[in-house]
């Protein structure tokens, strides 16, 4: 049996030990450095849109997925929010243990940063 990998497919990740970022297309081990699964790049944490969330198995839509928040489980687990930028699906994906800790930390604090009302409300009150 061969153990040559055919990574001519990168828009794929299902079954691939590899793939290509669809951003800013690093070549992303499918596993983070703890050996969890990994399903988007660690660089700018964009994905491709492989599985569909909402009625199980592969998508076939393959769009991009971008990185556009981050939401923390009672947990305590950070989880990154996509939005698929062909057909606007959001999933959300656990933060690996070798994600970008810059933008992980930009999208955690962006609401705070950018609140949608004037922060001058607050002296009123």
């Amino acid at each position: 049996m061969s153990s040559h990998t055919d990574n001519t497919s990168t828009t794929n990740t299902l079954g691939l030990s590899t793939f290509a970022c669809a951003w800013c297309g690093l070549t992303v081990s499918a596993y983070a450095a703890d050996g969890a699964p990994r399903n988007h790049c660690p660089s700018c944490l964009h994905s491709r849109h492989v599985l569909d969330h909402i009625e199980g198995g592969p998508s076939a839509c393959e769009g991009r997925m971008s990185p556009i928040a981050i939401a923390v489980l009672g947990t305590g687990d950070w989880m990154v929010i996509h939005r698929c930028v062909r057909c606007d699906e959001l999933t959300s994906n656990s933060v690996c243990v070798d994600d970008n800790q810059l933008i992980l930390m930009r999208m955690a604090v962006r609401p705070l940063a950018q609140p949608p009302f004037p922060l001058e409300a607050f002296g009123t009150l």
